[in-house]
């Protein structure tokens, strides 16, 4: 059976270069969380690469003072927007797991293959 789309927020939630969202991915699982940045929404898995610790600083505030890059409040490490790769700190040149979303009609939406498959006694 298809999974179907889930709201993350309406868009009027995403400002440009602003506080992001926090949503769940799986339930009991990784969180993930989405920005506004160059005009697109740019979704993640809400894990640093270097230790897997949430990036947020505070819930949802994952830019940087300049508003250029997202960072990780462990260790500082600063992360590109647009691609998830890691430019400074301790896991530069890893990149941040992206999650597939979509924005229509006023809304972000959790593409349904972003989502990992069930596992076979999951399944209805």
């Amino acid at each position: 059976m298809a999974r179907e789309e889930r709201l993350i927020c309406p868009s009027a939630e995403l400002a440009e270069g602003a506080s992001g969202v926090r949503f769940t991915l799986v339930p009991g699982g990784a969180g993930g969380f989405a920005v506004r940045h160059g005009g697109a929404v740019r979704a993640y898995v809400n894990r640093c690469p270097h230790m897997g610790t949430e990036l947020d600083w505070q819930p949802g505030e994952f830019f940087e003072e300049s508003g250029l890059y997202l960072v990780c409040a462990t260790h500082g490490a600063l992360f590109e927007p647009a691609t998830g790769l890691c430019v400074a700190g301790p896991c530069r040149g890893a990149t941040l797991e992206r999650v597939r979303t979509r924005e229509d009609d006023g809304k972000i939406l959790l593409l349904n293959d972003a989502l990992p498959a069930p596992a076979p006694d999951d399944e209805p």
